[in-house]
């Protein structure tokens, strides 16, 4: 497929309610949406899911708007693309910076299947029709406030629900909820605020039953982690450690995690995110998608990696509404009963809502 044209949508989305996680409080999902036309006028779509500002990893939106523009896709545009995954060796001199790579890679996915006339899940090689989910929720000003949040989302009919933990809002705040809720499934997010002299804090979440922790600490270090799971009765799920194959190789190998969650956009992409999956799975290690506040675009992504049997564990797909008052695709996502339907049209599945788009807009680039 000839790559005609690629435009850069920069998004600001107002989230219905301030998300608040150990290192701040983010009130708007300010992302950059990609659109590729290759010469019979198909459109994919992708989201780079890189924050405003550097604090979950390197990158940040302009940064990556810039590298998008002068790096990345005049790579693309113009040329023959034979496969999504081939970037990976068209972008191999250029390190890190994971989300600009998935966001050309998760489009052309996109394309690649509506060449196909299959939808994005099948032709990852996903066999699902529905996938289960979660929901995640912040830090909450106190113990009885995150108790009614938590029955809200309940009686709404997710069934995993994954909390963000800091010091000072952990253990009293965890169990709150475990003893009002005995039965729930449960987990922990720390988004790596704790370190090894956390150690007795972290034992205690053993007592709550919980599902997993998730990266209690440092994003690149494995070798604690192996230490604290050592230690701990709780699973380890690995988030910012987990980058590449490479790393997951490595984690299996120290032992520093029994969890995995992919994100597509922290690992470079869909065919990068199937990679770590598979590997993962052969070596008994579970995994489930987390999402980065997703406007509907890359929402819809993760459905269909979802799809991958590997994928064992409640993912991080709420439905829209739980974030956004106004989308930018239509439908929007909607759950049904603890589930999300995986959609049957060819590529993602959804359109994009160009009202929204451009009512969200705040700049735009074309290149040809």
């Amino acid at each position: 497929m000839k790559i005609e044209k690629a435009r850069l949508f920069k998004i600001d989305l107002p989230l219905r309610n301030a998300f608040e996680v150990s290192f701040g409080v983010i009130k708007y999902k300010r992302t950059i949406i990609l659109e590729l036309t290759d010469q019979d006028g198909n459109c994919g779509y992708s989201e780079c899911s890189a924050f405003d500002v550097p604090f979950y990893n390197e990158e940040f939106r302009s940064g990556a708007w810039d590298l998008l523009k002068e790096q990345l896709l005049p790579k693309v545009v113009g040329h023959d693309i034979n496969h999504p995954d081939d970037i990976y060796q068209l972008f191999s001199h250029i390190r890190r910076n994971n989300m600009s790579k998935a966001c050309v890679n998760c489009a052309l996915w996109d394309l690649y299947a509506k060449r196909l006339q299959l939808p994005l899940a099948k032709a990852l090689g996903g066999d699902k029709q529905k996938v289960e989910v979660g929901v995640s929720i912040g830090v909450q000003s106190s113990p009885e406030k995150l108790v009614e949040t938590v029955r809200g989302y309940l009686n709404d009919g997710y069934r995993r629900i994954k909390m963000k933990i800091k010091p000072g809002a952990d253990y009293q705040f965890i169990k709150a909820v475990r003893n009002e809720f005995p039965e729930a499934m449960l987990m922990a997010d720390a988004n790596s605020a704790y370190r090894l002299k956390d150690l007795p804090m972290l034992q205690r979440l053993d007592e709550l039953g919980l599902l997993m922790i998730e990266q209690p600490l440092e994003p690149g270090d494995l070798v604690d982690h192996a230490q604290l799971q050592s230690k701990l009765k709780t699973a380890i799920c690995l988030d910012e450690s987990i980058l590449s194959l490479a790393d997951t190789k490595k984690m299996i190998q120290l032992g520093s995690g029994r969890i995995i969650n992919i994100k597509v956009a922290r690992v470079g992409g869909l065919g990068a995110a199937k990679q770590i999956q598979e590997y993962a799975s052969k070596h008994g290690i579970q995994c489930w998608c987390g999402g980065m506040l997703d406007s509907g675009v890359a929402r819809a992504e993760n459905v269909a990696i979802a799809t991958l049997q590997g994928y064992t564990l409640p993912n991080d797909i709420a439905a829209s509404t739980r974030y956004y008052n106004q989308d930018i695709i239509k439908p929007v996502v909607e759950l049904d009963g603890t589930y999300v339907n995986v959609p049957h049209q060819p590529g993602l599945g959804y359109e994009i809502d160009w009202d929204n788009m451009r009512k969200f807009c705040k700049a735009e680039l074309v290149l040809k």
